[in-house]
C-alpha cells in the first residue's frame, strides 16, 4: 500500500491511526518489521544527539534536490527527497546540544522498521591509504585511470540499466580487467597517478575511495568515477575454489598475504574478478571527513554504511547493532546513515559500515564480518491539521 494512498484513506483519522496503517504497510515493503523505539538496545539520548550532525549535512544535500528525486527505493515512506523534507526542517529547529531534545525529534518523526530477518550480515570498508606519484618512474609502475570517454551506461531495451561501449554500431562490454592490465588503455592519456603495488591498486578499487601518499609527502584523494559493468568476483571465492585458503581464513588481510606471498600468481588470481574501478581526484575533502559517498555527501566514519537502496533508501537512519572486531573491538549500538552503495550489498540483510582510514580502521575492516541487527528509521507520514481533526 503506498504512502499516498494510505493519507488518503486515513484523511481526518489522526496521527494515530495514520501511524499504525504505515508501519502495517512498511511490513510488506522489502522484508521490513515495524518495532518499538522501546526495543532498540541501547536507544537513548546521546545516540541521538551524537547522530544529528550527520543528519542535518544530509538535510543541507537534500534540501538542493527536487522533491520528486528518487532515492533508491522503489516505493514506500522515504522512496524520495520530499518524504524527508518535514523531518528536515524540524531538525533544524532544534536547540543546540539538547540531546533529550534530539531524542524525541527521531521518535516523533520516524518509525523503526527491521530489516531482514533480524540477522544482518555486517562487513566493513575504509579508505586505504597507499604510495603514489603524478608521474610514472621508479617504482610506480601501475596507473590509475580516470573515466574513459568511450565508458557509456545507458538503458537496456528490456529497462535495465547496462554498462559497456559502442563498437562498429554494436553496443559490447567494456574492457575487463585482464585487458585493461594488459595496456588496452594505455596512450589515451587516462592515468590519474601511478602507484607502487599493483594489489594497492585492487584494494583501492574493493574500497571505492582512498588516499594517495606522494614522495612530497602530500596527500591526493582519490574518489569513485566509474566502473566497467563487469560482474564483481570476490577473490576470497576464487582462493577458496583453488583450495589456497579456507572459507574460514577469508580475510582482506590473508588475502592480501596470499597476494604477496605468491607474487608469480598474483596478477592472473586478481584478473579473476573482471571488474574494474575508475576514479576522480577530489579536491574539496577536507582531510578529516571520508569521500562521498553514493548520495553524494562525505562518508563519516562509524556513521555512514552503505546499503542495497532497492531496498533502504539512501539518507535513510539506520540502528545497528552488532560487534566489531579487531583494535576497535566493542559493542556497536549506535545510529548510521544509508549513504553509500556496494556491488557486493544486496538485500534486506546485508550492510557495509564505513570506518574511516588508517591503521585501526583497515584492520577493524579487514576483520569484520559479523552478524546482528539492522532497523531502518523510515519517515512517519506527515499529518495535516484537517486530517487530525483540527480545526
Amino acid at each position: 500500500m503506498s504512502h499516498t494512498l494510505i493519507s488518503k484513506i486515513l484523511r481526518g483519522a489522526g496521527a494515530a491511526a495514520i501511524a499504525l496503517l504505515s508501519a502495517c504497510a512498511m511490513q510488506t515493503e522489502g522484508g521490513h518489521q515495524p518495532v518499538a523505539f522501546s526495543d532498540l538496545q541501547g536507544w537513548g539520548a546521546d545516540a541521538a544527539q551524537q547522530s544529528l550532525p550527520v543528519f542535518l549535512t544530509e538535510c543541507h544535500h537534500l534540501g538542493r534536490l527536487p522533491a520528486d528525486a528518487t532515492l533508491g527505493a522503489d516505493s514506500g515512506p522515504g522512496a524520495h527527497v520530499g518524504d524527508w523534507l518535514p523531518a528536515c526542517r524540524a531538525a533544524t529547529a532544534l536547540p543546540t546540544g539538547d540531546a533529550q531534545a534530539a531524542r524525541a525529534f527521531y521518535e516523533r518523526w520516524f518509525q523503526p522498521v527491521q530489516a531482514g530477518d533480524g540477522s544482518t550480515l555486517f562487513t566493513g570498508y575504509y579508505e586505504p591509504e597507499i604510495r603514489g606519484a603524478l608521474s610514472r618512474g621508479g617504482v610506480y609502475q601501475t596507473p590509475v585511470y580516470r573515466v574513459p570517454d568511450d565508458l557509456v551506461r545507458t538503458r537496456a531495451t528490456d529497462g535495465r540499466m547496462v554498462t559497456g561501449r559502442w563498437q562498429g554500431g554494436q553496443f559490447v562490454p567494456y574492457w575487463s580487467r585482464a585487458q585493461i592490465d594488459a595496456g588496452v588503455l594505455s596512450g589515451r592519456n587516462l592515468e590519474l597517478l601511478w602507484v607502487a603495488d599493483p594489489a594497492d591498486l585492487f584494494f583501492l578499487q574493493i574500497q571505492g575511495s582512498g588516499r594517495v601518499r606522494l614522495p612530497s609527502g602530500q596527500v591526493a584523494r582519490l574518489g569513485f568515477g566509474g566502473k566497467n559493468g563487469l560482474e564483481y568476483v570476490p577473490l576470497g571465492r576464487v582462493l577458496v575454489r583453488d583450495g589456497a585458503m579456507a572459507e574460514d581464513d577469508v580475510s582482506m588481510q590473508s588475502i592480501r598475504a596470499w597476494l604477496t606471498a605468491h607474487p608469480g600468481e598474483a596478477r592472473a588470481t586478481m584478473e579473476e574478478n573482471p571488474n574494474y574501478v575508475f576514479f576522480t581526484m577530489l579536491d574539496n575533502v577536507y582531510v578529516d571527513q571520508g569521500a562521498p559517498g553514493a548520495m553524494g555527501v562525505p562518508l563519516s566514519p562509524g556513521q555512514s554504511a552503505a546499503i542495497d537502496r532497492k531496498i533502504i533508501p539512501l539518507g535513510a537512519p539506520i540502528w545497528v547493532e552488532t560487534d566489531l572486531p579487531g583494535p576497535s573491538a566493542a559493542a556497536w549500538r549506535r545510529l548510521v546513515f544509508a549513504q553509500d552503495i556496494g556491488t557486493d550489498i544486496q538485500g534486506a540483510s546485508r550492510a557495509d559500515l564505513f570506518l574511516g582510514w588508517g591503521a585501526d580502521a583497515e584492520q577493524t575492516a579487514g576483520r569484520l564480518r559479523q552478524r546482528g541487527r539492522m532497523v531502518v528509521f523510515l519517515p512517519r507520514p506527515v499529518v495535516t491539521r484537517s486530517e487530525s481533526g483540527g480545526s
